[in-house]
């Protein structure tokens, strides 16, 4: 496994994202078995990074992992937790409140790093990010970041942050470059800022073009694994694939061990 090392920390190229387990903008339990079952596969194939939210199933997906993760009996010490703050949730107290509800949830007593989930124009950065502060000093989280940020906002975050900021989770693949179109990639890249990509694969519906799958028929992967591949290839970039099938789990773990060629890493990117 290839790492990313920022503010004293290694994190993987790639982890793995809890959307729709166990259930989507609400709780349903009948997933449940199905949830705890990817999750437990996932623990055990060795990811480390697990990227969640409280608006995920209306928290009952913190709810899920932190129950894998005791079950698993892992060392909490060495995985790294993110989750993210709902929009509504962003004033000073919100955010405090809200992020003892997603560490109640998860059974841990800290975060590794703390999200805001989406911008909230309503509710002005200085007071979100007193509160982040807040959590930062006391503790009960360890690294800040946001999602969804643009540059006049990442800027504006960085103003407000006593931390440097940690990371900016944006929609990222081969097949969505619109963070690359509006600049937010190379500012990331050249302020030291990690990108967590989300969506790398579309959610299972990224279509290959003949790049894609002459590289892959070449090396003996597929093509979602080349499409992985040149996510980690790039300085800065971590990505958060998720799947519920333990085979294709390895195989996007795998996957940030394919070293492409820099004539690769072209052909795909043109």
């Amino acid at each position: 496994m290839r790492y990313e090392e920022l503010q004293g920390v290694k994190i993987p190229k790639v982890g793995f994202g809890t959307w729709s387990i166990g259930g989507g903008g609400r709780a349903d339990p009948r997933k449940d078995g199905s949830s705890l079952a990817t999750l437990r596969s996932a623990l055990e194939l060795g990811y480390q990074h697990f990227d969640t939210a409280e608006a995920y199933a209306n928290g009952h997906t913190e709810e899920l992992l932190g129950r894998a993760i005791r079950d698993a009996q892992v060392d909490r010490s060495s995985l790294f937790l993110t989750s993210k703050v709902r929009a509504e949730n962003l004033s000073s107290q919100g955010v405090i409140k809200a992020c003892a509800r997603s560490l109640r949830r998860l059974g841990t007593e800290y975060l590794d790093l703390y999200l805001i989930h989406w911008p909230n124009p309503g509710v002005p950065l200085e007071e979100t990010f007193a509160g982040l502060n807040a959590l930062a000093e006391s503790g009960q989280v360890r690294h800040v970041g946001v999602s969804n940020f643009d540059r006049e906002l990442l800027v504006r975050a960085q103003g407000a942050s006593k931390k440097p900021l940690f990371t900016n989770q944006i929609p990222y693949s081969i097949a969505d470059r619109s963070y690359v179109k509006n600049g937010v990639l190379d500012y990331c890249q050249s302020n030291d800022i990690l990108v967590t990509a989300y969506s790398p694969l579309q959610q299972g519906y990224l279509r290959p073009g003949p790049e894609l799958l002459q590289i892959a028929e070449k090396r003996s992967v597929t093509s979602h694994q080349v499409a992985i591949a040149w996510l980690c290839s790039q300085p800065r970039i971590i990505t958060i694939p998720m799947s519920a099938d333990p085979l294709h789990q390895r195989a996007n773990l795998e996957a940030a061990d394919i070293v492409l060629s820099v004539d690769e890493v072209a052909a795909i990117a043109a």
